[in-house]
């Protein structure tokens, strides 16, 4: 199934303190966000407030939640939660070094002990991402998890490699010749 080919916004949450730690943290833990986090959310929401955003849809995880909430005090825009936006489940590997098992779940090669697996991921995240872009009116700001936006840029054809800053905004667009995430200059 392809996506409709319709303009959205995404932004991963601010940082945690296992973010910081580089520990894997997936739907098993609920951590707010840091000092750091919540600075980085209060930076992208007057960089946000400019552009046409018609909704905030955040994942129910605390660190989504958080950065939706603070980002809405500049936008001040209808706010839900979405559960199928929650960070991918990695089971035995929760708190857990992301190397060296990660690169071998993002290419299928291995799924860790009660975690979800990256296909099954992307077929979440293709679910949600669909019913998303056909109901909504107008771009919206999805606001979710690193392994969400690994799974959307798989289903857009984009590499899905490389780790999705904190509370970076990134335009997700359809051209017609194929989609492209950027991150327009804001002043970031």
């Amino acid at each position: 199934m392809a996506l409709p080919a319709r303009p959205f916004w995404f932004l991963r949450h601010g940082e945690t303190d296992l973010n910081a730690a580089r520990l894997a943290q997936g739907a098993g833990i609920d951590a707010g966000l840091n000092a750091t986090g919540r600075a980085q959310a209060e930076r992208a929401g007057p960089l946000l407030a400019g552009q046409e955003i018609t909704a905030i849809i955040a994942s129910p995880l605390q660190r989504a939640r958080q950065t939706a909430e603070i980002i809405n005090e500049f936008l001040r825009l209808p706010l839900s939660i979405e559960p199928d936006l929650r960070e991918v489940a990695f089971g035995s590997m929760e708190g857990e070094p992301l190397l060296p098992w990660f690169p071998d779940w993002l290419e299928g090669r291995a799924t860790p002990d009660g975690a979800e697996s990256f296909a099954a991921l992307t077929r979440r995240v293709e679910t949600v991402l669909t019913r998303i872009l056909k109901t909504q009116q107008g771009p919206v700001l999805l606001v979710a998890h690193g392994g969400v936006f690994r799974a959307m840029r798989e289903l857009m054809g984009l590499p899905k490699e490389g780790r999705t800053a904190h509370a970076l905004p990134i335009f997700c667009d359809h051209t017609g010749e194929g989609w492209q995430a950027t991150s327009p200059d804001l002043g970031i």
